[in-house]
């Protein structure tokens, strides 16, 4: 049975669909020699290149998906190369016999908390594509004084420079003067949004921490900087969430080894 190109890279753990077609239309991809072009169709009988690279069979059958929760601290980076040299999240990440672990979105710098990947690249596109309509929820800590007329404004929605933008759901979490939290849901991944809604009302975010993506709750006491791995139902409970059906894949071996600690918590 033919698949489109695209949707074989991405679930070999390549990167996410929407990068494997740039890959595509920069022509780093050929099929049978022939260079690739973009919603092509192969089968398990093609040949694969990527950057001259033949793609082997087991990299095209990839391991079984998975997924994991990462507690993020401040100060990494979601990349994995950084011209400033600072650390980035993928040195604490346990290694996969194929393929690559492809981030569920991003938090920038300064921001803490839940953070998935996964190997699966089809997966991670479903999760981040803005008509699924994923939940996100964060705890902020604001600095300033939030007036009712703030709040209605936070909700019905506010003009930031990409277009309107709201908060889905907004509330108290407790706390008073320079340590006031409030709890937030939005269902976009646009750029700093949440940072941005507060800041258009004159309102200064002093922390912002992810505690959900979807079904998926960051829990209480993983050290940042160490990550969960969801099981079968868990991931069944993601692949049903955006309509892709469950993929057997080649069984791990051996037991699960515990994460490292990372530097930065050896430090401390």
């Amino acid at each position: 049975m033919s698949e489109k190109l695209q949707k074989v890279l991405a679930r070999a753990g390549l990167g996410s669909r929407r990068s494997m077609e740039h890959w595509i239309r920069a022509g780093r991809v050929t099929v049978n020699g022939k260079t690739a072009h973009l919603g092509e169709r192969v089968t398990e009988k093609d040949t694969l290149r990527v950057d001259g690279r033949i793609l082997t069979a087991e990299q095209t059958t990839p391991d079984r998906i998975r997924v994991l929760a990462y507690h993020k601290p401040a100060g990494e980076i979601c990349s994995r190369n950084d011209p400033e040299g600072r650390p980035s999240l993928f040195e604490h990440l346990p290694r996969l016999r194929s393929g690559r672990w492809i981030t569920i979105g991003r938090l920038d710098l300064n921001t803490t908390g839940l953070l998935l990947l996964t190997n699966d690249g089809e997966l991670a596109n479903r999760l981040m594509h803005p008509a699924n309509k994923i939940e996100r929820e964060y705890a902020v800590r604001i600095l300033g004084k939030l007036e009712n007329e703030t709040l209605k404004k936070l909700r019905d929605g506010v003009e930031l420079e990409d277009g309107s933008a709201r908060f889905d759901r907004l509330q108290d979490a407790g706390g008073s003067g320079a340590n006031h939290w409030y709890h937030v849901t939005l269902r976009e991944g646009r750029n700093r949004e949440v940072r941005r809604l507060w800041e258009s009302q004159g309102l200064t975010v002093s922390r912002l921490t992810r505690i959900r993506y979807g079904p998926v709750t960051l829990r209480r006491g993983l050290p940042q900087g160490r990550w969960d791995e969801l099981d079968d139902s868990r991931i069944a409970e993601l692949l049903n969430l955006v309509g892709l059906e469950p993929r057997a894949g080649k069984p791990r071996r051996g037991k699960k080894r515990p994460p490292k600690t990372p530097r930065t918590a050896r430090r401390r």
